[in-house]
């Protein structure tokens, strides 16, 4: 199946990536959906509650900043930087991700070409105004108030830059990620479950579309039975050949 796969790649020239939390996982970073993960061992706070509850907001912040003790340190792995190379040589148009760690910018992957559906973790921003803050900043304030921060340009609510439960998608991301699916005659799913929506709907539009759908996950997924191509292995060992990593 991985020479159907790299067959595939080699045919193609319009290759979207849509990669979820198992790509990150081979960097060390948790996926907090599955088994043993964060959300099996508290409820996530919703969006609305985080907005009417200055009490949540602190709770939240206190658990993003100790989240982030297990993201210090992680780096792109071989998964990430074979896309960056697919994407330097004009193999991919775009990276869809659903991950908030940044990797796919530290690969090297120009910001242009990476569609962030939900959010980033590695900064902050302001509700109202949209200012932008370092996460830095962010626990320097909340250090020295045990509170949750205020912009520092109109005082409005600081959140980290992720999408939460209860939130909106991003409008502008879903839209770049509709055109590039419906440009794209490969779509490749990479370490997601497929199970969260409207995210997962995106491999449906490309197979609807006429593309070819390959999906790259440990484990099956519940859209195996429409891809072209289903690869149920590691990430990293099954990407590098294909630009030749080390």
């Amino acid at each position: 199946m991985s020479s159907l796969f790299e067959q595939a790649i080699e045919q193609s020239s319009r290759i979207v990536m849509f990669t979820g939390a198992g790509i990150s996982t081979e960097s060390g970073i948790p996926d907090f959906r599955s088994p043993g993960g964060i959300w099996t061992k508290m409820s996530p706070i919703n969006f609305d509650v985080f907005l009417q509850s200055p009490e949540m907001r602190r709770e939240a912040w206190r658990r993003k900043f100790e989240i982030d003790k297990t993201l210090i340190g992680a780096d792109p792995n071989k998964g990430h930087m074979a896309i960056a190379k697919l994407v330097d040589i004009g193999k991919v148009t775009h990276v869809i991700t659903q991950n908030i760690d940044n990797l796919h910018q530290n690969s090297g992957v120009p910001p242009s070409k990476i569609i962030e559906l939900h959010g980033n973790g590695t900064y902050a921003k302001c509700l109202d105004c949209g200012t932008r803050h370092e996460l830095d900043e962010v626990k320097a304030l909340y250090d020295a108030s045990d509170d949750a921060p205020a912009c520092s340009q109109c005082k409005g609510i600081v959140k980290s830059a992720t999408v939460s439960f209860g939130q909106s998608m991003p409008e502008e991301e879903m839209r770049r990620a509709e055109e590039a699916t419906l440009a794209c005659d490969l779509f490749v799913a990479i370490g997601s479950s497929l199970q969260v929506y409207p995210a997962a709907g995106f491999p449906i539009l490309a197979k609807r579309n006429g593309a070819k759908l390959a999906i790259l996950n440990r484990e099956p997924t519940d859209l195996d039975q429409i891809a072209d191509i289903v690869i149920n292995a590691e990430i990293g060992a099954t990407l590098a050949p294909l630009v030749r990593l080390n």
